[in-house]
């Protein structure tokens, strides 16, 4: 699904039709700006941050912001379920070794969630880029200790 530069900036559309959890966690997020783009952060330099995430079946990874250029890479292929800040849920089959790269321009973003709609564990691989063209949102010192 490719989201235009609209998509990219409103996370103001109707979410109505989301259960009040994901709803209510999306409100949060828009307050806090969650920069843990995994739940695994692997290494980081100066130049990249390198995440995993990791979901069992029935596992959800809760809302984050993307603001910096990145790629993802699926190890293991699965299906997943997303909620994005505009509204939207989509549904899609993963392939493994499938990936995708998003870049963003000032003060664009995308949230998202992640949900493992699938019958075994789904691996994701993270990669952003440090130096793009908006500041690089802050991540709990305990999640970068434990890089």
């Amino acid at each position: 699904m490719a989201l235009t530069m609209a998509d990219k900036k409103s996370d103001n559309a109707d979410k109505s039709a989301w259960p009040s959890a994901i709803a209510a966690e999306f409100e949060r997020e828009r307050q806090n700006h969650n920069g843990c783009v995994g739940n695994m952060l692997l290494s980081e330099s100066e130049r990249v941050r390198v995440w995993q995430i990791r979901l069992a079946p029935g596992q959800r990874f809760g809302f984050h912001r993307h603001v910096l250029d990145y790629f993802w890479t699926n190890v293991t292929g699965g299906r997943g379920r997303q909620h994005l800040h505009d509204g939207t849920t989509v549904e899609y089959n993963y392939a493994p070794g499938e990936a995708r790269h998003e870049t963003y321009g000032p003060g664009e973003f995308k949230v998202h969630d992640l949900e493992n709609i699938g019958d075994r564990e789904m691996v994701f691989m993270t990669v952003e880029f440090l130096n793009g063209a908006n500041k690089p949102l802050a991540i709990p010192d305990m999640v970068r200790a434990a890089a």
